[in-house]
């Protein structure tokens, strides 16, 4: 791999990284998340490419590895793809071409595909509404998970169905200002 391409895959990780840390975790809008990041269970790759193509490539590759992997030394992958999709349109419109390739490997109770992007929105919600940031993240990722340990989680956590709500709420009260603040997101289109 090329120097500039090193730098920009080791750049896509760290905000990555610094994202899970300040948002996710820090303000619990994932309370899974830290004892899986803390544990160095998580899987980050890059897609360079500006090809959503190649990012259907890459994430055919991803499914099958983490299919295959042994979960107790990787639980999760982040799939980054900092060129390819800034339009969320787009990425929302991919996300079908994901869960078509998601059955086509027969992985479809296995594994699921979570979806974060910087202009993520919910239809139906204005444009500026904060609940919009609990999917908002540096850059277009795919979030490959194991059903079990999503099963495992929800048993530990009977009130996962109230995560979203709370988060929304947690959001609201830290406002745009707030999200702004933080070093990781501030960046992100959106925040004011």
């Amino acid at each position: 791999m090329k120097s500039g391409a090193l730098d920009s895959e080791c750049i896509a990780i760290e905000d990555t990284q610094k994202w899970l840390m300040e948002a996710v975790i820090g303000l619990n809008l994932c309370p899974f998340a830290k004892a899986v990041v803390v544990k160095d269970k998580v899987r980050y790759r890059v897609c360079l490419s500006s090809a959503s193509q190649d990012v259907l490539q890459m994430l055919a590759e991803e499914l099958q590895f983490l299919a295959s992997s042994d979960a107790s030394l990787v639980e999760t992958t982040l799939l980054i793809a900092p060129y390819a999709l800034p339009d969320f349109l787009d990425f929302n419109g991919f996300l079908g071409e994901c869960d078509t390739l998601l059955d086509s490997l027969g992985l479809v109770g296995e594994l699921q595909v979570a979806d974060f992007h910087p202009d993520y929105q919910f239809a139906g919600e204005p444009p500026h509404a904060m609940g919009h940031f609990t999917n908002r993240s540096p850059y277009p990722t795919l979030h490959l998970l194991r059903e079990s340990s999503l099963d495992e989680a929800v048993a530990v956590y009977p009130d996962a169905a109230l995560i979203f709500k709370r988060n929304i709420a947690s959001l609201k009260t830290l406002g745009a200002k707030g999200w702004a603040d933080l070093s990781v997101v501030a960046r992100l289109k959106g925040c004011g």
